[in-house]
């Protein structure tokens, strides 16, 4: 099948010029004549065109602009897409800026130099497939975070799809609280690509990825020489985010200090960068995730007060991945194809047995574990079934990690200290052996912090 070929329509009374035109380019583009407006908006309806060339002396008063304005707004409102050229033989500066603030992409004069006109198309082309590819791609990614991302149709997801429904296109604060691995910046993007804001920034930021004193540089920018190492200006998340979301993952992980910045900027949705005294305004809409018991925090006074009530306007519960019964099923079967599919691998199915064991685990690192299982079998496991005895011994033999609710103590008594070391070694060997050794996905599993795994591992010798 042969590609399309790039549009362009020319819109000229002069049919000298039109057609001097349309030799030069006919051989490359798909050219289209017409010598008015009315007869360039009859060209426009039903068709993609790329680019139209507009004279701006036009009749009936060719000595005026004004039919000629009339026109490039005509090919806007007809052709939204399109983008329009303007050509003029008075080489008047305020025709180009008239032009221009008539949506005109570009403006060249008569008589008419084919070089620079293949320059000047060259380039409107160039912008054109650019919009096309820009538009293609903000179309693929609102679909991969509109509902359907959100898989399952357990009461827990139905009950979550919509509460999101109701906050998506509000302008309140919104707190998703669940374990890690549930999903919650997949649930923020949710939420971000089914409000009025879709079109606009999303920006995430993970607030325990930072180094304490870099966060409030990160989340409001700063100026250069604000601090060591700000060797330019630059502008923080926030700014980012102007007129779109910003997703504040982890946030309490948070410092007092950013915690009554933040709040501050929360109540005026102003703010300066480090090292400024400008005060910037931004129109964000906010949503945060944790997965600690914020409660807690500020009754122990780690976390403000005041903050936690502004941020927890409404609060959204990611159910675990052990309470989404059936749900286990299709997510396994979905992430299982989709590796499949990147690698080139041919199709593996699970079946009933396989499924009966995968919906029978408890799941502790969510969603986050299946998905990296699921890869991992996608490689790994041999024939077009993934059969039970493929799947890593934790799962079918869930009771050799069960942990010791009940233990006896034997009547001479025990050394606290050693048992306890015992106990967390052996959390630790079998989160390692589970994720092949990986300590990041270890720590998932565990609920322990990147610094607390390195401290453990260090400890333990592992």
């Amino acid at each position: 099948m042969s590609s399309r070929r790039d549009s362009i329509l020319i819109i000229e009374d002069d049919p000298f010029i039109r057609r001097q035109i349309a030799r030069v380019f006919s051989d490359s583009y798909e050219v289209l004549e017409a010598e008015s407006r009315i007869q360039g908006v009859e060209a426009l309806a039903g068709r993609d065109v790329d680019v139209v060339l507009v004279d701006m002396h036009l009749p009936p008063d060719t000595d005026s602009i004004d039919e000629g304005l009339r026109t490039l707004e005509a090919v806007q409102r007809t052709a939204p897409g399109a983008l329009t050229l303007a050509m003029s033989g008075d080489g008047d500066r305020s025709t180009c800026l008239k032009a221009a603030e008539s949506g005109a992409y570009d403006f060249f004069t008569k008589p008419i130099d084919t070089r620079e006109l293949q320059i000047i198309l060259k380039r409107a082309l160039e912008r054109r497939r650019m919009d096309r590819d820009l538009s293609r791609l903000q179309s693929e990614v609102e679909k991969r975070y509109d509902f359907s991302a959100l898989m399952g149709n357990s009461p827990p997801m139905e009950a979550l799809k919509a509460s999101i429904r109701r906050v998506a296109d509000s302008v309140s604060t919104v707190m998703i609280r669940g374990e890690s691995g549930t999903g919650k910046e997949l649930v923020a993007r949710a939420i971000h690509f089914n409000s009025s804001r879709r079109k606009e920034a999303f920006v995430a930021v993970n607030c325990s990825a930072f180094p304490e004193n870099l966060v409030e540089a990160e989340l409001f920018g700063h100026e250069k020489g604000a601090f060591t190492g700000a060797e330019r200006r630059r502008e923080g998340r926030f700014e980012m985010a102007d007129g779109g979301t910003l997703f504040l993952d982890e946030i309490g992980t948070l410092t007092s200090g950013v915690q009554a910045k933040l709040l501050r900027v929360l109540e005026s949705r102003r703010f300066e960068r480090l090292g400024s005294k400008e005060t910037i305004s931004v129109n964000i809409r906010l949503i945060a995730a944790t997965n600690q018991d914020l409660e807690e925090d500020v009754a122990a006074k780690r976390f403000r007060a005041d903050l936690y009530y502004r941020m927890n306007v409404v609060r959204l519960d990611l159910p675990p991945l052990r309470d989404r019964g059936s749900d286990v099923s299709v997510l396994a079967s979905h992430f299982l194809e989709r590796f499949c599919k990147t690698n080139n691998l041919p199709r593996k199915s699970l079946k009933g047995p396989t499924l009966a064991i995968l919906e029978s685990y408890s799941w502790p690192g969510n969603v986050r574990e299946l998905e990296h299982l699921m890869e991992s079998l996608s490689l790994m496991a041999d024939g077009d079934s993934v059969l039970p005895e493929q799947l890593p011994s934790h799962l079918r033999s869930p009771a050799r990690e069960a942990l010791p609710v009940n233990a006896s103590i034997p009547q001479e008594g025990i050394l606290w200290e050693r048992q306890v070391e015992s106990f967390e070694r052996g959390l630790l060997e079998i989160a390692l052996q589970r994720t092949g050794g990986k300590k990041s996905e270890a720590a998932v599993i565990l609920g322990l912090k990147k610094d607390q795994m390195k401290y453990l591992c260090r400890k333990y010798g592992l």
